[in-house]
């Protein structure tokens, strides 16, 4: 909580809150320490902060701006209450960046200031998305605007004043819509984001977050981002990046996780590199990054060098899914499944951790295919991270839209939406069978064999394993230990009696206090297992004088591998179809950019033209995953959970 230095007399009290979500039990999500600041309310609390410093209520009325994050501090309603009351009523709580499994508890913490008379504002990705795609107002944000929230749709950067003034005026309107407006410019924000350092100290590492750009190019139909944030590339300048970077450097934060939804189609991003890269290697401040991108940016020239050089020290991978099949279905074009492999190499060969994502419930899915899919994946893809999430049709997505549009039953409690939980049917699945799939793809993909395999390639690769161990720690024990996706996760979890959805009753202290202390040491137990369980790998890998020169499949050049036996090109008649296609385009491709063919040439193998032999494919091969007793699993480890 941060808050200007108080004087005499009224002043203005400006409360943001980041609100967390429930979970299956109905108590707030909740750690010593999270997972990392959130973006949202860094954008909000710099804009209102600058409003606050020139004044925009005047000189007779200051402002205190206070921020909260929810996932790491208990939102104290009795203190906050009075804290306005204290100041004549003058005041606002605005519930910012509320993602839709975080509109349950928005709407609840709106009921309790609402409850002492004091006027409450929710914006975020639902209420945006949901203007943005549908005809008419969910239930949910009628219900809310029946109790008498304000909804704030679109971004803050040119509207901050406004809303300020109608609290002021207690005049706030019902609903601010910017979603019909032309997207604001963020190249120069006098206030881009920005949160003091007592925020950071409350999460994982000392790492916070900004966007250096909004909007992504594709077209993905599971995708809210394009529709809340556009397709068009907007931009903060290099000049705007550098304070950024130097206001936090100045507060010994020095970590940073860009979260543009795709860096590498930032049309500014080899500028903004070019900035960073001045300020690590002649300014010396050691500044580093997790970016995402898409899988095919190690084809634009100099990205993944200057990626490099920039400080990235991680990468998150929009991979998705294997099957073209499915990657067409949700509109995915631009996943080439013949780059993944190229793609993943580059980042190993620059010793960058890769981080990919992986949907679970696309058309072509069951239990059988998602796990021979992971298989070919653990055996052909130099990976480190994979994370898992259900295919979930969020409100502001094209899958949302089509579905509400046809009338097709979705769960109405927006608390299963944060991609974790079935909440539409499936073709090919039961919802347990989905369910199911979910819970054994972390068991699958994290087992002790394929762990010291990751490791083995890292250490190959010149990856320090001793960094990589925690994370891969962290993201095998989330959903098994937890019950909660790895990025929902953090350092012990709180629980407040008390802080319980709102319908649900409140437990005896007895039975409340008794269950959470079983938790704590089931959990400590395991975690402390599986801890012992990877250092041990990472000491016998340290100790293996071969181990500099581990090879497999995964890590063999692609000029190099056997393309006719890959379980990737061959798992179906899909993959098949499309590895050709791809391969006409790119040698087509070839021919036009080099005004030749790429037949044979003193014998030499064909070539796409694009550093990969031309694949020969077996007809009708189907790729069989390996027997699970083969590979060093537990028996029934990966039938899926009931």
């Amino acid at each position: 909580m941060t808050e200007r230095t108080r004087t005499t007399g009224r002043r203005f009290q400006f409360i943001l809150i980041k609100p967390s979500h429930y979970d299956k039990d109905g108590y707030v999500v909740q750690w010593l320490r999270s997972t990392m600041p959130s973006n949202s309310l860094a954008a909000v609390y710099s804009l209102a902060r600058d409003a606050a410093n020139r004044g925009v209520l005047g000189p007779d009325l200051p402002i205190d701006v206070i921020a909260i994050d929810e996932t790491n501090t208990r939102v104290k309603f009795d203190e906050l209450i009075r804290r306005i009351e204290d100041n004549g009523g003058e005041g606002l709580v605005g519930v910012v960046g509320v993602q839709s499994n975080e509109f349950p508890r928005a709407t609840d913490i709106a009921r309790r200031f609402l409850g002492a008379g004091i006027q409450v504002m929710i914006g975020g990705f639902h209420v945006s998305g949901c203007l943005a795609m549908l005809p008419e107002l969910p239930d949910d944000i009628k219900e809310a605007q029946k109790l008498g929230v304000s909804i704030f749709a679109g971004e803050a950067e040119e509207h901050m004043d406004t809303v300020i003034r109608d609290a002021a005026a207690r005049k706030l309107q019902p609903i601010y819509n910017h979603m019909t407006e032309e997207l604001p410019c963020i190249a120069d924000v006098p206030a881009p984001p920005f949160l003091p350092r007592d925020f950071v100290d409350r999460t994982v590492g000392n790492v916070t977050s900004f966007d250096a750009g909004r909007g992504c190019p594709f077209q993905c139909s599971f995708c809210t981002i394009i529709n809340v944030q556009g397709r068009k590339s907007r931009f903060r300048t290099p000049d705007s990046v550098e304070k950024i970077l130097r206001d936090n450097y100045a507060q010994g934060v020095n970590r940073f996780f860009i979260t543009d939804d795709n860096f590498a189609r930032n049309k500014d991003w080899e500028a903004i590199y070019d900035r960073i890269i001045k300020l690590r290697e002649v300014d010396g401040l050691d500044v580093r990054f997790m970016i995402q991108v898409d899988t095919l940016c190690h084809k634009i020239p100099n990205f993944i060098e200057k990626s490099k050089r920039a400080g990235v020290t991680r990468v998150f991978l929009g991979l998705e899914n294997i099957n073209p099949a499915n990657l067409l279905a949700a509109k995915k074009r631009q996943n080439k499944i013949t780059e993944y492999r190229k793609m993943l190499l580059e980042w190993k060969r620059v010793g960058i951790m890769t981080f990919a994502g992986y949907i679970l419930g696309f058309p072509n899915d069951t239990p059988e295919s998602i796990k021979q899919d992971l298989e070919i994946i653990k055996q052909e893809l130099p990976l480190d991270m994979l994370e898992f999430f259900i295919l979930t049709p969020l409100p502001g997505s094209e899958d949302h839209q089509v579905l509400s549009a046809k009338g097709i039953w979705m769960d109405p409690d927006m608390n299963k939406y944060e991609l974790e939980h079935v909440v539409t049917a499936h073709e090919k699945m039961s919802k347990e069978e989905w369910q199911g799939a979910y819970q054994s793809a972390w068991k699958i993909f994290y087992t002790p064999d394929h762990l010291e395999t990751v490791l083995r390639r890292a250490y190959a690769s010149g990856v320090n394993i001793r960094s990589l161990m925690p994370v891969l720690f962290w993201f095998k024990n989330a959903v098994p230990v937890e019950g909660l996706h790895p990025l929902q996760w953090g350092i012990f979890r709180i629980k407040h009696r008390k802080d319980r959805r709102s319908g649900l009753s409140i437990e005896n202290p007895v039975t409340f206090y008794a269950k959470y202390a079983a938790e704590v040491a089931r959990k400590a137990t395991l975690l402390g297992k599986s801890w012992w369980e990877l250092k041990r790998i990472v000491k016998k890998i340290e100790a293996d004088p071969l181990a500099k020169d581990y090879m497999d499949q995964a890590l063999t050049a692609v000029e190099e591998e056997d393309s006719e036996h890959m379980g990737l090109y061959n798992q179906n008649e899909a993959a098949r179809v499309a590895v050709e296609r791809e391969l006409r385009v790119a040698n087509k491709t070839s021919v036009q950019a080099n005004g030749a063919s790429n037949g044979r040439a003193n014998g030499a193998a064909k070539s796409n033209g694009n550093g990969q032999p031309k694949l020969t494919l077996k007809s009708k091969k189907t790729f069989t995953a390996p027997d699970a007793a083969n590979q060093g699993e537990a028996p029934g480890e990966n039938a899926p959970a009931a």
